[in-house]
């Protein structure tokens, strides 16, 4: 359904993080009739900062000194940001959030972690919602695929109805929606980092075409030339979020009894682009795998 009246969802919504998500949802939400305010701690570093206010006025939406001034009056917080912050910004949140105040927690981050951050919101009054992104928000916007958990999550569908978000009511058990997001970044994450370490080995060996038609013939159904350019550019752009994520998603591996052989080796190869990003060896743009790898292998 589209909805063109910009008055159709007249609510306070509240971004915790002015990240890629944040902004990406604060646009569509201010677009279909939202007010929004925002917090991010880099707010408070000049270039970032000046960058985010700049973004934010173009369109309409309200950056704050605190979290506590973002929180006020909003009826909906939705937190958005790094894995490793998940449970110090839903502690911070708690200390100023009024009762009946829906706190959206997005991050990527185990479902312990998600308990935790539960009980410190409920606790002071709050609605804790978890919400499971099941996709990568560019593409896909405020629609991108999200599952709800927690004992307010149906009454929080209702209210963001005129959104016409992708919302899919989960359980009310905490934890359960994070489950499903974070067996899903093994897959997903682990995909990207055995393609980077797969083609950029194959190409430092000059075989890299062999091991793409191969790949081709064994899964035909995946354009790799395509799909290998999209998965090593999203390691270039967030490796670093990608990467706080896994570390999230071996603690739900070994919370469930079993050993992270793999996700934590995924969250170090997710680090090491990160590292080279923020060395200034990759460009954060670059969308070719094969200039990513051309560009480590000449400072080797």
């Amino acid at each position: 359904m589209t909805r063109n009246d910009n008055t159709a969802f007249d609510l306070h919504i509240a971004l915790v993080g002015y990240g890629e998500v944040g902004k990406i949802f604060a646009k569509e939400l201010i677009a279909r009739g939202a007010q929004i305010s925002f917090f991010d701690i880099l707010l408070a570093d000049a270039d970032a900062g000046a960058a985010m206010r700049t973004h934010a006025a173009s369109l309409g939406a309200r950056p704050c000194a605190s979290l506590a001034a973002a929180l006020a009056d909003a009826r909906v917080a939705i937190s958005a940001v790094t894995a490793s912050s998940t449970l110090a910004v839903a502690e911070e949140a708690a200390r100023h959030m009024r009762p009946g105040q829906f706190f959206v927690d997005l991050n990527s981050a185990s479902p312990t972690t998600k308990q935790k951050s539960a009980r410190l919101v409920d606790a002071a009054g709050g609605h804790y919602v978890e919400a499971a992104v099941m996709g990568s928000v560019p593409p896909y916007g405020i629609k991108v695929p999200i599952i709800l958990g927690g004992s307010k999550r149906e009454e929080l569908a209702r209210l963001l109805a005129p959104a016409d978000m992708r919302l899919e009511t989960g359980v009310a058990e905490i934890g359960v929606a994070s489950a499903v997001k974070m067996c899903r970044s093994i897959m997903i994450k682990g995909l990207e980092a055995l393609t980077v370490e797969c083609l950029f080995t194959a190409r430092r060996y000059g075989v890299e075409e062999q091991v793409l038609a191969s790949l081709v013939e064994t899964y035909p159904g995946l354009d790799w030339q395509q799909e290998a350019d999209y998965l090593v550019s999203r390691v270039v752009q967030h490796g670093r979020r990608r990467a706080a994520e896994m570390r999230e998603v071996a603690r739900t591996v070994e919370e469930a009894g079993m050993q992270a052989l793999l996700a934590a080796p995924t969250a170090q190869r997710q680090d090491w682009m990160a590292d080279l990003v923020g060395a200034g060896t990759v460009a954060k743009s670059e969308k070719s795998w094969r200039k990513v790898a051309d560009a480590i292998k000449a400072k080797d």
